[in-house]
């Protein structure tokens, strides 16, 4: 009775069934791996923002790639802002979701060398073309403290790197960039400033990334598991239904044909 699971129908169900099970299987595992990947960045978060602060030159040099290890480390720097060279960096949001402009500064270091600070976040002008207005930094030595991060670039942060920009607006937090338009060395990655605090709370600091959610990537992964499992269930409820609606069909149809022929009188 389970000759029609030979029919055309039934085969292609079959097949669609064979291809569902290692898919979903598949994205199960995805999801997995995106929940240790989250897991494991938290860990990072939490560990190099508790981590002792130290000067910013001891993890970077000119040219340096930050590598993931120090994403977010907790750094200090020591010397002076560089006002003239400031720039903003176009198209970001405050804490609140507004659009604005992140202020980025040079930052002289005592010692020698430079490395760039995002001081946070300010609103726009009305003007696209015109400089937002920006508070003014402290003068003299100052001490700076942040979270260390990596350069920008088109491929990491999905930002185009749009040309013929006003005069000192950019699209990218990039060393390599600043150095350009510097015409001196500039340390790898910058500074996301956390301290000290700017008068005012303007421009904005940035807040320190989320170390505690793992979202529902272990959840979504356990259902695409279960559907996996259920898609081969339903193909044998499916299989057994049709058995046995066919056996009822035959049935009758068995039971017309034996049905007696009226005797005549």
């Amino acid at each position: 009775m389970y000759r029609f699971l030979l029919t055309r129908q039934w085969l292609i169900l079959a097949l669609i069934t064979l291809v569902l099970i290692p898919t979903m299987v598949e994205l199960g595992f995805w999801q997995l791996h995106r929940h240790e990947h989250k897991v494991a960045q938290n860990a990072l978060i939490s560990r190099n923002l508790k981590a002792k602060p130290v000067p910013v030159a001891g993890l970077t040099s000119p040219g340096h790639v930050v590598p993931r290890a120090d994403y977010w480390r907790a750094v200090t720097a020591t010397g002076t802002y560089d006002e003239k060279h400031e720039v903003v960096v176009r198209r970001r949001t405050a804490t609140d979701g507004s659009i604005g402009v992140h202020v980025l500064i040079p930052f002289d270091l005592k010692g020698g060398g430079t490395v760039m600070i995002n001081r946070g976040w300010v609103p726009s002008a009305a003007d696209q073309h015109a400089f937002p207005d920006v508070p003014a930094v402290p003068r003299g030595e100052v001490t700076v403290t942040g979270r260390l991060k990596a350069d920008e670039t088109t491929g990491s942060s999905g930002i185009k790197d749009l040309s013929d920009l006003p005069d000192r607006q950019v699209m990218l937090i990039n060393s390599a960039q600043q150095a350009k338009l510097l015409s001196r060395p500039v340390l790898g990655g910058y500074i996301e400033q956390t301290g000290p605090e700017p008068k005012g709370d303007t421009p904005e600091l940035i807040e320190a990334p989320d170390d505690s959610s793992i979202g529902p990537h272990m959840a979504y992964a356990v259902q695409w598991w279960l559907f996996a499992a259920g898609v081969p269930v339903g193909f044998v409820v499916l299989a057994r239904r049709e058995k046995r609606d066919r056996v009822a069909a035959a049935a009758a149809e068995q039971a017309d044909t034996a049905e007696p022929e009226p005797v005549k009188a």
